[in-house]
C-alpha cells in the first residue's frame, strides 16, 4: 500500500515534518521572505543554516536567534563567488553532518526606467539573482545528490511572468531565468531524487523590498487590485504554508514547477 506519511514514533510522520533535517537558507536578512521560509522551517522541526553577505552577518545573527528550537547557524557568503559558496557547503556540512533542503531567497532590486539603467547595473542584477541562483543550485545540488536526495526550492516573483507597474527591467529579466534555471537542474538533479521547484510570490507587505511602496499607497492598492482576492501577500499566514510544501518530503512527486503564491495574479 502507498501512503504518503512516513512511519514515525508513536505512528505516522506527516510529510510536511521536518524534523531531524537540515534546511540553509541563502539570503536570510532580516524582514525579507528568506527570513519567513527560515522561520517556517525552524517551526516545522528543521535545524536552520542562514545565509548572507558578510555585511549583513548582524542581521542573520537576529533572524537565527529569533528561530524556534536549537542548534541553529548563521553564516556568511556572496553567491556570486564559487568559492564563497563552496565554502558555505563544505561549513553546513561540517557542522551539521547533512544538507536535506536548500531555499534559495538571495536577491537585489533595482528601481530604474530602462534607458536610466547602466549595463553595469544591469549585469549585477543578472549575477545575483540568476547567476547566483545557478551557482548556490549547482553547489548544493551535488551534495544533495550524493546524500541520495533532497529539495530546492528557488524563489522567483509572478514578475516572471506578469511585468509590473514599477520599472524594474533587469530585475524581471533575471527572475525569468531563474525559472528556466529550476526546471534545467530539476530535469538534470531528477535520477538523484533531488526535487527543484520555484516559489513565485507576488506582492507580500511589508517586506524589506515592499517597504518603500508605503510611501505610495494608491500603488499599494492597484497591488491589491490587482489580485483575485484583492488583497496583498501576508508575510504571517501567506507564505509559510507554499513554502514548507516545496521544501519538504511532501512535494517528493513534485519537481521542475512553479508555484505562484500571488492571489490569482498570474491567472488573469
Amino acid at each position: 500500500m502507498v501512503t504518503t506519511t512516513d512511519q514515525h514514533e508513536g505512528g505516522t510522520r506527516s510529510p510536511f515534518d521536518m524534523s531531524g533535517r537540515v534546511a540553509v537558507v541563502v539570503g536570510a536578512s532580516a524582514g525579507g521572505l528568506g527570513q519567513e521560509a527560515a522561520r517556517a522551517l525552524a517551526a516545522a522541526g528543521a535545524t536552520v543554516a542562514l545565509a548572507n553577505l558578510p555585511g549583513l552577518v548582524d542581521q542573520v545573527e537576529r533572524v537565527r536567534a529569533g528561530l524556534p528550537g536549537s542548534g541553529h547557524s548563521a553564516h556568511t557568503v556572496d553567491v556570486t563567488d564559487e568559492l564563497s559558496v563552496r565554502t558555505l557547503a563544505q561549513d553546513v556540512v561540517e557542522r551539521h553532518g547533512r544538507v536535506d533542503t536548500l531555499v534559495n531567497a538571495a536577491g537585489i532590486m533595482l528601481r530604474k526606467a530602462y534607458d536610466e539603467t547602466s549595463v553595469e547595473e544591469f549585469e549585477r542584477i543578472i549575477k545575483v539573482n540568476l547567476v547566483g541562483c545557478w551557482i548556490v543550485g549547482r553547489e548544493f545540488g551535488s551534495r544533495l545528490a550524493a546524500a541520495g536526495g533532497g529539495q530546492i526550492v528557488n524563489l522567483t516573483t509572478v514578475y516572471a511572468e506578469r511585468v509590473g507597474p514599477i520599472p524594474e527591467s533587469a530585475y524581471y529579466a533575471s527572475k525569468a531565468g531563474v525559472v528556466n534555471v529550476t526546471r534545467s537542474l530539476a530535469s538534470e538533479l531528477g535520477p538523484q531524487k533531488v526535487t527543484v521547484n520555484a516559489l513565485a510570490p507576488a506582492v507580500f507587505y511589508p517586506t524589506a523590498m515592499t517597504m518603500p511602496l508605503a510611501d505610495d499607497p494608491e500603488q499599494l492598492d492597484w497591488f491589491a487590485r490587482r489580485t483575485m482576492l484583492g488583497r496583498l501577500g501576508d508575510v504571517d499566514t501567506d507564505f509559510a504554508g507554499p513554502l514548507l510544501l516545496l521544501a519538504s518530503p511532501a512535494s517528493s512527486y513534485v519537481t521542475g514547477q512553479v508555484l505562484y503564491v500571488d492571489g490569482g495574479w498570474s491567472a488573469w
